[in-house]
């Protein structure tokens, strides 16, 4: 699956589940440790609106001075708001040139491809924690889940000492569980 692609079936599984959010599942809790479901929906609009603040040149400043701020402060037009963030950072990953080059991201400088696996991957795991709060349908789209699977693969040994990724995998996953259940046990997610 090539990564626009890819970003548009990630997009999609986030999006069917903001869709299902009522207003008393804001509070309730995710497998993010110290987030609920509005700190976790936040996060995914931030990201997405740095994403579009990097691939339309700000620098790296501009985009760490707003990485505190509430983008989720009208829930009743949350799905309206993602829309117009998520549908303008993939035009900008899909015109002529959008994964050419590098963006000045809070990391570093990161090349614009492994940019959009950033977000296919940040996309495609909130879905999952996201789901599993409100008690929605934690399937994912199986070619997705290989494409974030294979994506990991060349940073395995970083995501399980990096800390980034909560407790990272449990060790007790057989090789031959389901590809989901690895993903998500290596992103340190418990399904």
């Amino acid at each position: 699956m090539d990564p626009i692609a890819a970003l548009a079936v990630a997009r999609d599984e986030f999006q069917a589940r903001l869709e299902l959010i009522e207003p008393d599942d804001w509070e309730r809790p995710t497998p993010c440790a110290e987030w609920n479901v509005h700190d976790l929906v936040n996060h995914v609009f931030l990201g997405t609106r740095m994403s579009v603040q990097l691939l339309e040149g700000a620098t790296r400043d501009e985009v760490l001075a707003g990485l505190g701020d509430d983008l989720v402060t009208d829930r009743r037009r949350v799905v309206d708001a993602f829309v117009v963030l998520a549908d303008r950072m993939h035009q900008l990953f899909a015109a002529d040139g959008g994964l050419s080059g590098t963006v000045s991201h809070p990391m570093g400088d990161i090349p614009k491809q492994l940019f959009v696996g950033f977000r296919i991957g940040d996309y495609t795991t909130h879905a999952w924690d996201l789901a599993r709060a409100i008690g929605a349908d934690e399937l994912l789209d199986t070619e997705l889940v290989a494409r974030v699977w294979d994506d990991l693969q060349p940073v395995r040994d970083m995501v399980v000492h990096s800390g980034m990724f909560g407790e990272g995998p449990s060790g007790t996953i057989p090789d031959d569980a389901p590809l989901q259940t690895r993903y998500l046990d290596l992103t340190g997610r418990r399904p």
